[in-house]
């Protein structure tokens, strides 16, 4: 004889894993959770009816940590199995987060005495960025933010660079300082015999127009290095 239906179903095992998951995430914070459990509380949005663990850790094995997972290439995310629209989206919209909390944090402040926002922004925009990128961060005469461009995306070991382009969006902006920030795809921030020279000649074209080139920020996953701070300009 059948049981009578009461109307009850148990609830799939993940839900209770779900409630301890969030609950210690709010007691102790993120620094409490595991890569691939941060990442397991970004997918319960997407993923609303599965148990997200394994996906998790496969995203974290595939990519490396959870800030690499977030700012991986849009392609190899829909390559892994059972990566979704949804979750793409979920990433990208914690990505884009990410980018603009750092980038506040430089607003209406003199950027060099908040440098080390300057340097959690380029490593935050920049830093798991598959392809080279070249960042410029134009200043007014007190050194606050006017604006933040990417002026060139090239291939994962070269982006052009044309130092009187550069100045030349300076001048249209109506900034009197900038600071150079790219980033290595391989991880290694270590300057390029490329990279001072090209520094170096921005640097000349800028002088005689009344605009300083502050630094030059090279950001890899491995950290960062500032040519400035390394005497090589």
């Amino acid at each position: 004889m059948d049981e009578p239906d009461d109307g009850l179903q148990e609830a799939p095992h993940f839900h209770g894993h779900r409630d301890r998951l969030r609950a210690r995430f709010r007691q102790a914070g993120a620094q409490a959770l595991a890569d691939y459990e941060l990442l397991e509380l970004v997918l319960f949005r997407a993923v609303p009816r599965r148990d997200v663990k394994p996906l998790a850790k496969a995203l974290v094995d595939r990519f490396g940590s959870f800030a690499e997972v977030v700012a991986a290439p849009v392609p190899l995310l829909a390559e892994m199995p059972g990566v979704k629209d949804a979750i793409i989206t979920e990433l990208k919209l914690v990505e884009a987060a990410a980018q603009r909390v750092a980038k506040g944090q430089m607003r209406g402040r003199t950027v060099l005495s908040s440098w080390s926002a300057v340097l959690d922004y380029c490593r935050t925009a920049m830093a798991f960025a598959d392809r080279e990128q070249v960042r410029v961060l134009f200043l007014d005469k007190r050194n606050q933010l006017i604006a933040d461009e990417v002026l060139h995306t090239g291939t994962v070991d070269h982006a052009p660079v044309y130092p009187r382009e550069v100045v030349k969006r300076a001048l249209e902006v109506s900034a009197s300082a900038l600071i150079l920030c790219h980033n290595h795809p391989s991880g290694d921030p270590t300057p390029s015999r490329a990279d001072i020279d090209m520094t170096r000649k921005i640097i000349d074209v800028a002088k005689p127009l009344g605009i300083e080139v502050h630094d030059h920020i090279i950001v890899g996953k491995d950290g960062h290095a500032s040519l400035k701070g390394l005497r090589l300009m």
